[in-house]
């Protein structure tokens, strides 16, 4: 059994990874912004807390005494390159100072390279009204490659986008980005959570899908 910290676990990714670890046995600290809009979290085995997840004195804190951290964070009203960087830096730091030796990060597979090397946001017919979110998705995990860290972190996001309203096969592959490929959210969760008990991809941005 370890001890998980979930920051962002308000969000549909965030509670899908919070469910998948407590079925696991994991003790979980849920990490959100607002504890009081987020009470149900608070059951059996699950910590919830608030936290700031761009502030690394605050990562650290909360983070102190777990063994791993996922983030699933967002915030609408923010600029996204400013959030995204900011994000990956205070991870970096405080988990480090935290003595949390592994990070699992859920990313945007519009940044994620297609099966001929191309990011999927750069493919004919990709949708561009959201290219600053792809951007700022992308100036996050460049601030995670670019560390001199020895907190081994990878990077999971969908190969495509997430089924809304899949059901949990207990199956997943993984895969290069495709627009028309789909993972539900509680299957994703379990990509995670299986690169947390059984680590097999460090540091890189891996795609997943249903299988």
């Amino acid at each position: 059994m370890s001890k998980i910290a979930v920051f962002g676990a308000g969000g549909r990714a965030g509670r899908s990874a919070v469910r998948e670890a407590r079925r696991r046995g994991h003790q979980v600290t849920a990490v959100v912004r607002d504890p009081a809009k987020h009470g149900d979290l608070a059951t059996d085995g699950v910590h919830l807390v608030a936290g700031d997840v761009l502030d690394a004195d605050d990562v650290a804190r909360v983070a102190a005494r777990h063994h791993a951290a996922i983030s699933a964070v967002y915030d609408a009203g923010a600029q996204p390159d400013a959030f995204f960087t900011g994000a990956a830096s205070a991870l970096l730091d405080g988990l480090t100072r935290a003595g949390v030796g592994r990070l699992i990060v859920v990313g945007l597979a519009s940044v994620l390279t297609t099966a001929s090397g191309v990011p999927l946001m750069d493919t004919p017919g990709y949708p561009q009204e959201y290219r600053s979110f792809y951007l700022g998705h992308a100036t996050g995990v460049a601030v995670l490659r670019a560390a001199a860290t020895g907190l081994d972190w990878l990077v999971v996001s969908p190969a495509g986008d997430f089924d809304h309203d899949g059901a949990r096969t207990g199956r997943y592959r993984t895969a290069a980005a495709e627009a028309a490929s789909r993972v539900s959210y509680a299957d994703f969760a379990i990509s995670l959570l299986d690169e947390i008990d059984t680590p097999r991809h460090h540091r890189a941005h891996l795609g997943v899908e249903a299988g």
